[in-house]
């Protein structure tokens, strides 16, 4: 048990000694509408190894701050299905406004803003060690007939409508 001890707090020493290089870089954010307006969110990132070993450590864990954050937003229940070292899947219940009229069913997803996420992440004890990047790369909104918007390098998404016949 000392040992273990040791070693953190020579990691720990190690960390906060060398400047690191890269950061958390949000990759891409996929989102799936289902007929019923819930939604599958699949958001891929990349750590650099020092956010790589807090997030090892389970000192933070991004799943459960993506859905606090999500159930803040969004006043709804958030699952989470699968989380890995570059990912997290969820599942948001009535994610996207479902209206059907006699053109069809409309969908309305909520604006996203990953704004919010930046600030509380430097709000963290740990902020001095991470430089987040949390606009996606590629963020697509997918509807239940296969339409698909795409959005690039934007920290806010805007609410996405979209109508099937």
């Amino acid at each position: 048990m000392v040992m273990k001890w040791i070693w953190l707090v020579a990691v720990l020493a190690l960390i906060l000694t060398i400047p690191h290089a890269g950061a958390f870089t949000a990759d891409t954010l996929d989102i799936s509408v289902g007929q019923g307006g819930d939604s599958s969110i699949t958001f891929r990132y990349n750590l650099n190894w020092i956010e790589y070993f807090v997030v090892y450590l389970k000192i933070a864990d991004p799943a459960d701050q993506i859905r606090d954050l999500l159930e803040q937003e969004f006043r709804r229940p958030v699952e989470v299905d699968s989380v890995t070292p570059e990912s997290v899947s969820i599942r948001v219940h009535q994610f996207a406004a479902v209206r059907t009229t006699g053109e069809g069913t409309t969908y309305t997803t909520p604006p996203l803003s990953f704004a919010a996420a930046e600030e509380v992440l430097r709000r963290q004890w740990f902020a001095a060690l991470v430089s987040p990047d949390f606009s996606p790369r590629i963020t697509t909104v997918q509807f239940p007939d296969g339409y698909t918007q795409r959005f690039d390098n934007q920290i806010s998404i805007p609410a996405v409508t979209h109508t099937v016949a």
